[in-house]
């Protein structure tokens, strides 16, 4: 190739060698900065929207996670209500017995019947105010207590009312020959005199009472061992997740520092053979001394 003045290949080579070296050493330290080898639609289209999808399914996620624990939150207030009402029920065993022994019309009568009645009240009261964000699960009617358990909105929910609780809500074994329980207020009135309560208030009844409440705690408590297990997915989803979005755009930072090195060193080089390639053409006025 001819001498010239007008044309320096080797400095044209060396400025595109340059560009091309400073460009990755650019690509390369956002990656160090960014911790990622795809932080934008430009790094990677189709990379990048995947991982954006995912990232929106993990916020979802968290909504899925804040449902299952009002979930939990709702069930745990009906099961701690119920573990007085199973401890009111226990003791109103005893008093059924010892009502059944006592003399008709007696004082010793009066006095147990009254106790009895003072006990139903407060399992009714305790019922009523089983309520969490405004869901009570021993009420008939109301709210079901549906909770969403997954990111798919035309999925199936969750349902915290337990079938058999509809009876229990209405107090209907609870009752014990008692009139107007109001499921709000937890409002309960005994029968109207004693020969009434002493025959309501047997020990068969209570037996009958102890073994509907206590299915319904059953369920309940079936109920929350569901929760806790689909907490525990959405916990693992959400990790799995995480990790694979970080396998589609993080950066391997040991390689990238290799790398930034590498074309630290090559950029300086770059810098000297541009310096050489353009001193060539000064060379050449040797030539006319």
């Amino acid at each position: 190739m001819a001498n010239s003045i007008n044309t320096n290949r080797g400095a044209l080579v060396a400025l595109q060698t340059l560009n091309a070296t400073n460009k990755a050493l650019e690509t390369t330290q956002n990656r160090v900065n960014t911790g990622m080898k795809v932080s934008s639609a430009k790094d990677n289209g189709a990379i990048f929207a995947i991982a954006t999808s995912q990232r929106a399914e993990m916020g979802a996620q968290d909504a899925v996670k804040q449902s299952l624990q009002r979930g939990q939150s709702i069930v745990d207030v009906a099961l701690a209500a119920g573990e007085t009402v199973v401890s009111a029920l226990t003791e109103l065993k005893s008093l059924a017995v010892a009502i059944q022994d006592s003399a008709s019309g007696s004082s010793s009568e009066s006095k147990l019947l009254a106790d009895f009645d003072a006990i139903v009240k407060e399992i009714h009261t305790s019922l009523a105010g089983a309520t969490f964000d405004g869901v009570n699960l021993f009420k008939a009617t109301g709210a079901t207590g549906e909770i969403a358990v997954s990111t798919n909105t035309s999925g199936s929910k969750f349902v915290l009312k337990a079938a058999s609780q509809a009876a229990t809500a209405a107090h209907a074994n609870l009752a014990f020959a008692g009139t107007n329980i109001d499921a709000a207020t937890g409002a309960w009135s005994p029968a109207a005199n004693d020969a009434a309560k002493r025959t309501a208030y047997s020990a068969a009844n209570v037996d009958a009472a102890i073994n509907t409440f206590t299915t319904t705690l059953a369920e309940l408590g079936t109920k929350s061992k569901s929760l806790d297990r689909q907490l525990s997915f959405v916990g693992k989803l959400q990790d799995s997740l995480e990790t694979g979005i970080g396998n589609l755009v993080d950066a391997d930072l040991a390689k990238e520092s290799a790398r930034l090195t590498a074309l630290q060193t090559k950029q300086q080089l770059g810098v000297q053979a541009l310096s050489i390639a353009n001193s060539s053409s000064s060379i050449l006025l040797g030539l006319f001394r």
